[in-house]
């Protein structure tokens, strides 16, 4: 049996294949320290073979896309300083080939697939940690919180948050009906029960400032584009000193109360206070990647201990941008730092000036949640992660050329009379 090329590389024809691949690759990215090489290969397989098909079209022209590579290439190169250079060398490798799988997704993927794909996926995810996940005990605020199948119940929360994000999206953004529409509304009922069984106050929180971001959004898209820049700088003015208001005013304390929390976020301050001063030992290049928490290392070895972590792994300093400058110094930190803010300021920009535009609308949310939870937790410098997939697959979509509606085509298909006795025209 042959067959067809579209079916597999063709966004508009490649529905049922993306949405399987993107469905198997966020389970992959939940579970692969429990299935261990064979979901990796799993993943691999995916997307890679695919530039057999049509190398082309899969791989397109990477000389408009070496920003987006510059962190992960930093990462290997890394090897060469490193505190740890046989880490450094297998992370960095698998950090890289992981940032060219979601490229190729990238390229192959239309957000309607993406979308699906991360219904199905996420929904999967979810099922299988109610089935089989258990309770931790946290021993820095003596609570215990449902973990699901993961480690922590920051990964759980944070699925759980996307779930949501997905489920609000398809419906509203994309106007899913049907069948889609069912799996979105079990999503979001399935991920919101998650939310609240993970206890985890950074999900619960990004989870609604992400959908209050993105109705905000929806709102300044509804005005013309020399209008919606004026009341988007008005807004951000207003959101900044709100946030300003809200710090110096004790909101925040407010706020995490609510949640069981303190100002030193269970611990976080003085974690990064540690990681600063981690840092400070090679400010420049880092001590390369992955390479702080190993085992056998003194620092790492004191922290883990102070911080009750008895599986000597899995830990870092819950701040993307200090985790970034300790692991591959300043140079790290730009590099990372603007593929990140790149993404976020470069699809608000599409939102300001183009009509209508869904994939945009949809990206933009999910480099917001991205960006918001960088200030907390580390999701876009692992390999065989889903934060660090939708970063870069929504960074990507930034180097492809926006298609140019057809005025005329436009025009004719919005005519609703067609006079009598006057030929049809066909499109």
């Amino acid at each position: 049996m042959r067959i067809a090329k579209s079916s597999l590389i063709s966004p508009d024809r490649n529905g049922a294949y993306g949405t399987v691949a993107i469905a198997l690759s966020f389970f992959v990215f939940a579970y692969s320290s429990r299935f261990g090489q064979a979901s990796i290969l799993l993943y691999y397989g995916l997307w890679l073979p695919l530039v057999l098909v049509d190398y082309r079209r899969v791989l397109g022209n990477y000389g408009r896309r070496l920003w987006i590579l510059g962190f992960a290439v930093f990462a290997c190169l890394s090897v060469f300083w490193s505190a740890a250079p046989s880490m450094t060398a297998r992370t960095g490798i698998q950090y890289l080939s992981h940032v060219v799988c979601a490229l190729i997704a990238m390229r192959l993927i239309d957000i309607r697939t993406l979308t699906r794909g991360a219904i199905a996926g996420i929904g999967i995810v979810l099922v299988y940690s109610l089935l089989f996940g258990v309770y931790h005990l946290d021993p820095l605020d003596g609570t215990y919180s449902f973990v699901g199948a993961f480690a922590s119940k920051n990964q759980l929360g944070f699925y759980a948050s996307l779930g949501i994000y997905f489920a609000f999206i398809a419906p509203v953004a994309l106007g899913e009906r049907r069948l889609w529409l069912l799996a979105s509304g079990a999503l979001g009922l399935l991920a919101a029960y998650s939310l609240l069984a993970s206890q985890s106050a950074t999900s619960v929180l990004t989870s609604a400032v992400i959908i209050g971001l993105w109705l905000g959004m929806r709102v300044v898209g509804m005005l013309s584009p020399g209008h919606r820049k004026g009341l988007f700088l008005a807004a951000v003015i207003c959101g900044a000193l709100v946030a300003v208001a809200g710090i110096y005013g004790g909101g925040v304390d407010l706020v995490l109360g609510l949640f069981g929390k303190d100002s030193t976020l269970t611990g976080r301050t003085y974690l990064w206070q540690q990681g600063i001063e981690a840092a400070m030992a090679s400010p420049v290049v880092g001590v390369g990647y992955q390479a702080y928490w190993v085992q056998g290392f003194s620092e790492a070895e004191r922290l883990w201990e102070e911080f009750f972590i008895s599986t000597r792994s899995g830990f870092h300093f819950h701040n993307t941008f200090i985790e970034a400058i300790v692991e591959t110094g300043a140079i790290g930190l730009v590099l990372l730092s603007g593929i990140l803010l790149t993404t976020v300021l470069g699809h608000i920009k599409r939102l300001l000036t183009e009509d209508h535009d869904t994939q945009s609308s949809v990206l933009f949310g999910i480099a917001m949640l991205l960006l918001v939870r960088s200030f907390v937790e580390i999701d876009i410098m692992n390999p065989y992660h889903v934060g660090s997939f939708l970063l870069y697959f929504a960074a990507g979509k930034l180097t492809l050329s926006q298609p140019r509606p057809d005025a005329r085509s436009a025009e004719v298909r919005r005519a609703r009379i067609v006079p009598q006795g006057m030929p049809q025209l066909r499109c």
